[in-house]
C-alpha cells in the first residue's frame, strides 16, 4: 500500500522510505528517532486519509 500510496523515498529528516521495498524505513546519513518516528506518523495518516486503513507498526517501539 505504502506504493501504492507513491511513498517510496519520501523522507522527514535523513530518514527515507526505502525506494526499494516500501515496507522498510532507512537511515540515509544521521536520522534521528524522531526523523523516524515522524515519517512513521505521517505515512500512517495518509494510509488513513486515503484508504480507511489503520495501519500499525510491526516493531515496538519503546522509550517513549
Amino acid at each position: 500500500m505504502i506504493d501504492e500510496l507513491g511513498l517510496k523515498g519520501t523522507r522527514r529528516g535523513e530518514a527515507a522510505v526505502s525506494k526499494v521495498h516500501g515496507n522498510f524505513i532507512v537511515n540515509e546519513g544521521s536520522a534521528t528517532a524522531g526523523d523516524v518516528l515522524e515519517l512513521i506518523d505521517f505515512i500512517k495518516a495518509r494510509a488513513k486519509a486515503e484508504r480507511g486503513i489503520e495501519l500499525r507498526e510491526e516493531v515496538e517501539i519503546i522509550g517513549q
